[in-house]
């Protein structure tokens, strides 16, 4: 999690977060500005940090850390997830590792609505309340429509637009919800 974030949500300053955690204010300005990752720091600071923040240590460091996939390949992995794990094991995996708001508190917002989406889709296919812990994601949309990469090398080939409208017209409802263009979870290889 981003320290930027976590000082907002504590409401706290950083003049203040290092008073409380006893790590230099010049240290933890250039974590909040990018010129140090949080992951380079030591041990001991990452953990006087983490501790003055109430939040485990990896959580800090997770986001520096974590690589983030090609969207394209990030889609693939979770349709390959959901036929491996079925739909409702998916489900319970999904809900309860909290990757939906870990995602989005690390501004990677495609990845946290599409798996949204998904949760939202297979509750719908397999009957079953949506997880009102996310309604606040819900009114989310994001700016511009993101389409299959197929769909724009389609696009290039016969110049013209008419295969982004195709597909969006085919999209499954909770994706387009989030103005993603999704049509095919299931048959994936």
């Amino acid at each position: 999690m981003d320290i930027n974030n976590l000082l907002q949500q504590k409401k706290m300053t950083k003049y203040q977060l290092s008073k409380k955690s006893g790590v230099p204010y010049s240290t933890i300005n250039d974590i909040c500005h990018n010129k140090v990752t949080i992951s380079k720091c030591s041990a001991a600071t990452i953990f006087k940090l983490a501790r003055a923040l109430d939040v485990p240590m990896e959580s800090l460091v997770a986001s520096s850390v974590e690589h983030r996939l090609n969207f394209e390949a990030f889609k693939s992995n979770v349709c390959h997830l959901v036929k491996e794990m079925g739909d409702l094991n998916f489900l319970i995996h999904t809900v309860k590792s909290n990757d939906i708001r870990r995602y989005f508190d690390q501004e990677w917002y495609p990845e946290s609505l599409y798996l949204l989406a998904m949760v939202d889709y297979l509750s719908r296919e397999n009957d079953l309340p949506t997880c009102s812990e996310y309604d606040d994601l819900r009114q989310m949309k994001l700016r511009d429509t993101l389409y299959p990469a197929g769909i724009h090398m389609l696009c290039a080939t016969l110049k013209q637009n008419t295969p982004k409208k195709e597909s969006w017209d085919a999209a499954i409802p909770e994706f387009k919800r989030f103005n993603i263009v999704e049509s095919e979870v299931r048959n994936v290889v």
